[in-house]
């Protein structure tokens, strides 16, 4: 089974700055996303895998308006893909903790995280909110 495109990306960026002469050991080893669409997995058609790693993730001491251009290109490069939606969802099912996936920064999905436990919490919370949904 295919890496996840920013996966692939992260492994070919570190082969990359290795050398043709380095052991594949030292390459860490990608996650296996959690969810693999029926005619395939959903990264197959991602735009991404076709720019650089760099785009996507964070090398080490970014200086912030660095960073906010990076994540800027990176999003413009998300708006166009086809498979956006499942990108997101894969980010947010992991939970993916760096880079730009689906469109969304890292800290991004953890405000949209945060906004669904509370959204979660508040319906569980809320009196007759069971008899409201059932008579719509």
């Amino acid at each position: 089974m295919p890496h996840p495109p920013h996966q692939s990306l992260q492994v070919a960026a570190v082969k990359s700055l290795q050398g043709p002469g380095a052991r594949p050991s030292a390459v860490p080893s990608p996650r296996v996303p959690a969810r693999a669409a029926e005619d395939g997995p959903w990264h197959a058609e991602a735009v991404c895998r076709r720019d650089e790693a760099g785009l996507f993730f964070a090398p080490s001491k970014e200086p912030t308006a660095a960073r906010l251009s990076r994540e800027e290109a990176a999003k413009r490069v998300c708006a166009r893909c086809p498979v956006m939606v499942a990108c997101r969802e894969h980010a947010l099912l992991q939970p993916e903790p760096y880079g730009v996936w689906g469109g969304l920064t890292a800290a991004e999905r953890r405000v949209v995280l945060a906004r669904m436990r509370r959204r979660s919490a508040e319906l569980r919370q809320a009196p007759g909110a069971g008899s409201i949904a059932a008579a719509g």
